[in-house]
């Protein structure tokens, strides 16, 4: 195993040997799955990152270039490529496009796809980003609204990148069947699922790593997130345990109630976040999505690192439905972080934004797509 895949173990009902099986026999073509090591990281430390926002919600041509907190944030003004008729796609999904260097090693991961291919290809052409430049794919979990530009991506540039290029996936949990639930109860619409042949077709190696991983010798992953704040998980998708047909993701380490034939609550036992250790500034913390909460997020990359200084807080933190007394106990919590910067995109919401902004009125920057966020030197 690689350096980038050694890892802290955190364990979660003998995940690692239910999947090291799946691995070894194959089912399904799935021989392209790597299990991640339990031994502790070294965190990385790095001198400078720059994160281009290829997805997100929104596009505003009019945001003006600002520096908040050492951070420096350059939207993309008019957003229009060559042709004045193309232009960047918003969509209900998240794709960061992530550079970083020490001394004069550089490094680039993309983390996350967004919802469609369309989007992403479209946007990558205008933005300009260089996706041979990319050394490790993330996906943050299971949605597709984070994996549903993956494949577009790899049919188009594949061949650009390199032979033994890795996907690094929070555990098992990514490749299970998802479901949306209707106004009727116990009836439920499709939300698709990450597909592992497609993946290996493509000869892409899945790394599940539940426990931190270091990615592409620059930055980690946090594995399983702990619950240990106030956080709770607001009401989402819906999932479905079990492979049908060589498509879905491996049972053997759930228990029997998890088991028992129908759709459960997503408790995201899967989902991870990306970090960063900036030189000098401390750590910066994306969480895509962050169902399992922001505050418990930075709790489990502080835990991991070491490092407790908080330079950023990025990305997506599911709080759009959020009640507004809950949100306010949220944003107080992050407050008691002492991050430099809170940068919400994606599914964090107005109310999260304007919120924020009353309790930590100088450390806020709300991006774009197409935004331009660099963090160090």
């Amino acid at each position: 195993m690689a350096q980038d895949e050694i890892v802290q173990g955190i364990g979660r009902r003998g995940f690692l040997k239910g999947t090291a099986a799946l691995a070894a026999s194959a089912v399904g073509g799935f021989a392209c799955v790597e299990i991640a090591s339990a031994a502790p990281i070294e965190v990385p430390t790095v001198d400078k990152l720059v994160m281009r926002v290829l997805i997100d919600s929104a596009h505003d041509q009019f945001l003006k270039p600002a520096t908040v907190q050492g951070v420096l944030h350059q939207p993309p003004g008019s957003g229009r490529g060559a042709d004045y008729r193309q232009v960047l796609h918003n969509q209900w999904g998240l794709s960061l496009f992530l550079e970083s260097q020490r001394e004069a090693e550089a490094r680039t991961i993309l983390l996350d796809f967004g919802y469609s291919p369309d989007a992403l290809l479209n946007n990558i052409g205008i933005l300009k980003v260089d996706p041979s430049k990319v050394d490790a794919l993330i996906v943050s979990h299971g949605h597709h609204d984070h994996y549903g530009g993956l494949n577009g991506f790899l049919a188009k540039y594949r061949s650009a990148l390199a032979p033994d290029l890795k996907l690094y996936a929070g555990g098992e949990d990514n490749f299970c069947h998802r479901v949306s639930p209707t106004a009727t109860q116990g009836q439920f619409t499709d939300f698709g699922q990450l597909d592992r042949r497609e993946l290996a077709a493509q000869k892409v190696a899945t790394v599940l790593c539940e426990t931190p991983t270091v990615v592409a010798g620059h930055a980690f992953t946090t594995g399983q997130i702990k619950r240990r704040s106030i956080e709770r998980i607001l009401p989402n998708t819906f999932v479905e345990r079990g492979i049908k047909d060589g498509l879905g993701c491996d049972a053997g380490h759930y228990s029997a109630a998890e088991l028992a034939g129908k759709p459960i609550p997503d408790e995201h036992v899967h989902e991870h976040a990306t970090c960063f250790n900036i030189k000098g500034k401390g750590l910066v913390v994306i969480s895509s999505c962050g169902h399992v909460g922001i505050v418990n997020s930075v709790r489990q990359a502080q835990e991991v690192s070491g490092v407790d200084k908080v330079h950023a807080v990025v990305g997506g933190f599911h709080l759009g439905p959020a009640p507004k007394d809950y949100l306010q106990q949220v944003v107080a919590e992050i407050r008691k972080l002492q991050p430099d910067v809170v940068i919400p995109m994606h599914c964090s919401g107005l109310n999260f934004a304007l919120e924020a902004q009353v309790q930590m009125p100088e450390n806020v920057i709300v991006p774009t797509t197409g935004s331009r966020l660099t963090f160090g030197a």
